[in-house]
C-alpha cells in the first residue's frame, strides 16, 4: 500500500491538554473536553504555525482534536478536513481509569487491540490526499503508530509521548530514513524545507 502522505514532509500536532490529561485518566474514544490550559496551547501551537505552507489540516473528530486544529485554521487559512480514521484507539472499560491500567498489548473490553487500531490509523493515513504539505491533528496514539510506521528501529529514535500542542515536523531524508524536530518558542523554528521524495509502501 503506498501512502501519498509518506512521500514528502508532513507536520503532527497532538491535542491541546484535555481534563484527562490533566487528571492522568485514560481517554480514549471518550470526548474529554480541552482544559483552559489546552485551548491557551492551541493558540500558542496557531501563532507557531502560522508562517508555515500548509496546504490542509487532516483532524480527528474529538473536539481535543478538532478545537486545536481549528485554531491552526484560523490562524494559517488553510482548509480543515475531519477523518475519522483518525481517532484516538478506543479503550473500552478502561476509559476514565488511571493510565497506570493500561496494557498497549493488550485488547481491553468492549475496546479496540493493538492490531484493528494500527489497521485503522494506517488506513486513515492512506486517506490522506493532496494539496501537500499537510498538517495531521489527532492523539499521542496516532502519534505512536506513525513512530512505529517511520521509525522501525526503537533503538534509533524511541518513541516518546509527544507534548500537548507541541508541533512536530516529521521529514524523510536522503537514505529514506525518517525524523522529526518539535517546532517550539524555546528552540529554532524548523520548518518543512524542500521535500525529498522516495517511493515507499508499507
Amino acid at each position: 500500500m503506498v501512502i501519498a502522505l509518506l512521500q514528502q514532509p508532513f507536520w503532527f500536532l497532538r491535542h491541546g491538554e484535555t481534563a484527562a490529561n490533566a487528571a492522568d485518566i485514560i481517554a480514549g474514544s471518550t470526548d474529554s473536553p480541552l482544559t483552559r490550559r489546552g485551548h491557551a496551547q492551541a493558540h500558542q501551537a496557531a501563532r507557531l504555525l502560522k508562517d508555515q505552507p500548509l496546504a490542509a489540516i487532516w483532524t480527528s473528530p474529538l473536539s481535543r482534536a478538532r478545537l486545536t486544529a481549528q485554531a491552526v485554521a484560523q490562524a494559517t487559512g488553510a482548509p480543515l478536513v475531519t477523518l475519522p480514521g483518525l481517532a484516538e484507539r478506543d479503550w473500552g472499560t478502561w476509559e476514565g481509569q488511571p493510565r497506570h491500567v493500561l496494557r498497549r498489548d493488550a485488547t481491553p473490553p468492549e475496546g479496540e487491540g493493538p492490531e484493528t487500531f494500527r489497521h485503522r490509523i494506517r488506513e486513515a493515513l492512506g486517506a490522506i490526499v493532496g494539496p501537500f504539505p499537510v498538517l495531521i491533528v489527532a492523539h499521542s496514539g496516532t502519534a505512536r503508530e506513525l513512530h512505529a510506521l517511520l521509525c522501525p528501529d526503537p533503538i534509533g529514535q524511541p518513541f516518546q509521548r509527544p507534548g500537548n500542542a507541541v508541533p512536530l515536523v516529521w521529514r524523510p531524508g536522503p537514505d529514506g530514513h525518517w525524523s522529526f524536530a518539535e517546532l517550539s518558542p524555546d528552540c529554532q523554528r524548523p520548518s518543512l524545507g524542500q521535500p525529498h521524495l522516495h517511493p515507499r509502501s508499507f
